[in-house]
């Protein structure tokens, strides 16, 4: 998904309402571990060395056990539209700030050995030998993955222009394409600007 002149503030109470659903209905359902999608999900992070586990297991888990705990962060408009899809869906989503990224053009591969990112404000850095990820051309730089995305990249109140990239398995092809049409349709409705989306092989 691309998005420009994008309104990055505080979520409106009507992009919210539609969190509060998703995060009441995952908190219903609990955190099973014998969810066919999450299983679905990690088997596609399983390359070379990389295991989806402990971690290194796909952001989507993290938010799921965020709703049933009741600490679902509230943040902006992207974040909180890429929460309320991930969680619904149970798709990791990355979302880069395409100004901080310095790029416009993107490759998505694994990880090579050596490299690594910083991903939060502390300084800890996430090994990306074996990941998928998102890089930055034309100098072929990381800036996302399922797991922890850049800090570097990170959008803020500041951003108008962004990347999402919704990562799901082949197999699963049409509800990543569902998933992927409904981030830019509420990008689109309660972040204005201009939106646009292609589903990848």
């Amino acid at each position: 998904i691309v998005v420009e002149g994008c309104d990055n503030a505080s979520s409106p109470d009507a992009l919210w309402v539609e969190v509060q659903a998703a995060v009441d209905a995952a908190a219903g359902a609990g955190d099973a571990g014998d969810d066919p999608r999450r299983a679905a999900v990690r088997d596609m992070l399983r390359h070379g060395r990389y295991k989806p586990t402990g971690r290194g297991k796909p952001a989507s888990e993290y938010l799921v056990r965020a709703a049933v705990e009741g600490v679902f962060p509230r943040i902006n408009v992207l974040a909180d539209a890429n929460n309320l899809v991930s969680l619904a869906s149970r798709f990791p989503i990355s979302v880069i700030d395409l100004d901080r990224a310095g790029a416009n053009a993107f490759v998505v591969r694994f990880g090579r050995p050596g490299e690594s990112y910083v991903f939060n404000p502390s300084g800890q850095e996430l090994d990306l030998q074996d990941l998928l990820l998102g890089a930055a051309l034309p100098d072929d730089r990381p800036v996302a993955t399922p797991v922890k995305d850049s800090q570097a990249t990170k959008t803020d109140a500041a951003t108008t222009r962004a990347l999402g990239l919704v990562y799901g398995p082949a197999s699963l092809s049409a509800e990543v394409g569902a998933a992927t049409a409904r981030m830019a349709e509420l990008l689109r409705v309660h972040g204005g600007g201009r939106v646009a989306w292609w589903l990848l092989p």
